[in-house]
């Protein structure tokens, strides 16, 4: 049995992980089906699997749901499943993903600007 890894040893950074992720995946030579379309499409399927947790909930019990041990874990399972194939997708690509969020976020923020008093709700002063 494997021992579980201390926290000193965990890579914190994105390209070690990504490295990680490759050399897990060549090791069992399943580079032939990391291919994009299968990448994204597990993907898919791994944030359905994460949306199923949560579908039935109130927003009240949805907010909640890492108050429970067995459902916390499902949830972070799932979500270590979305961004591992998120990852490899965006190796296989040679997409930066850190460097495509900021893109995105710099965008969004000139496409929906904080909106002035105006347009906030609140009467604008005279």
């Amino acid at each position: 049995m494997t021992e579980p890894r201390d926290d000193a040893s965990r890579p914190a950074d994105l390209p070690a992980l990504q490295r990680r992720l490759a050399d897990f995946a060549a090791a069992r030579n399943w580079q032939p089906y990391h291919t994009p379309k299968n990448l994204v499409a597990a993907l898919g399927v791994e944030a359905a699997e994460l949306q199923e947790i949560f579908q039935w909930l109130t927003p009240e019990e949805s907010a909640r749901v890492m108050d429970d041990p067995d459902t916390a874990h499902r949830v972070t399972d799932e979500v270590a499943d979305v961004l591992a194939y998120l990852l490899q997708f965006c190796e296989v690509l040679g997409v930066d993903p850190l460097a495509a969020l900021a893109d995105k976020i710099e965008r969004n923020e000139h496409r929906f600007p904080v909106p002035g008093p105006e347009r906030s709700g609140t009467p604008p002063r005279a």
